[in-house]
């Protein structure tokens, strides 16, 4: 299969590379600058141009590209390409793709739980309505801004992603060296849901949406068993063998993250049914083996 990926030098991007190369497929990669290989593709999702002879022959499209939301403080300035990079350059990928006299069969469009907004205890799953809050006003755009490859007839999914554990980076490649130096805890009350997956499962969750014909729309790429972020430190510790009794009281992260506290203090409790529906089975469901799993 040839399938084109935005978002190939990121950890999820760079990960799925691997992974479908491996299996003998060809990837071609959309680079924000001329391309300087046979397997690159220059686009500029500001100006919302792709080049789209270079997409030819593809028979998928993934979509992972996005400014990395914990990146810098929530500034005006940086709202505005967290933002952009979302919506400007999902509609230019799905424009690009329905202008093909061939379109590729499938849009993948790597999107997030932000969808939800906080939903404290409660569970949810892709029947669930939009939340409220920068994050999901930014999700729901972002899916909308896929209209163009929806009505081209080409089957389109949202691929609503938790916390992706892996030391390489994100969240996770974050908390790795502040637990190995004994250092960690709960942030806030600790109360609040993360949900998480790991790498590996993630992967292969795109994989398998891909190959699953039956599948459109949203679907949320999450573990089956969300748990507290108390959890979460304690099984860092556990599993680094550091002890993980530190908090840092929310007032503090209001200080130091500003408005993006709101979201890490906030809670989503998201369950991945129609993943587990189709019949994906992962291989770490739960959070100590999605530590482990990093770690190795």
């Amino acid at each position: 299969m040839r399938v084109a990926v935005t978002g190939s030098s990121g950890l999820i991007g760079q990960a799925l590379l691997r992974s479908l190369r491996a299996d003998g497929h060809e990837v071609v990669r959309l680079v924000r600058r001329p391309a300087r290989a046979d397997d690159e593709v220059e686009w500029d999702p500001m100006r919302q141009y792709v080049d789209t002879a270079g997409l030819a022959g593809c028979e998928a499209v993934v979509h992972l590209a996005g400014a990395g939301v914990g990146d810098h403080r929530w500034t005006e300035g940086y709202k505005r390409t967290i933002r952009d990079s979302r919506v400007l350059g999902t509609a230019a990928i799905a424009e690009a793709v329905a202008s093909l006299d061939t379109p590729p069969r499938t849009l993948v469009v790597g999107t997030a739980v932000g969808w939800y907004g906080d939903t404290g205890d409660r569970a949810v799953d892709e029947s669930a309505p939009p939340g409220s809050g920068f994050l999901a006003d930014v999700c729901q755009e972002w899916e909308g801004a896929a209209a163009a490859a929806e009505e081209a007839g080409i089957r389109t999914v949202y691929a609503r992603t938790g916390l992706v554990v892996a030391r390489e980076g994100g969240a996770w490649g974050r908390l790795f060296p502040v637990f190995r130096a004994g250092l960690g805890g709960r942030l806030g009350s600790g109360r609040q849901y993360w949900s998480h997956i790991a790498l590996h499962d993630h992967i292969a969750a795109l994989r398998h949406l891909l190959a699953a014909e039956e599948l459109s729309g949203p679907v949320n790429l999450t573990a089956p068993e969300p748990v507290t972020q108390r959890e979460v430190a304690a099984a860092m510790g556990r599993v680094l063998h550091r002890p993980a009794l530190l908090a840092v009281p929310a007032p503090v992260l209001r200080a130091v993250l500003g408005e993006f506290s709101v979201d890490v203090l906030g809670s989503q409790r998201v369950l991945p049914r129609r993943l587990l529906e189709s019949g994906f089975a992962f291989a770490f469901p739960g959070i100590e083996d999605a530590i482990r799993a990093a770690l190795r």
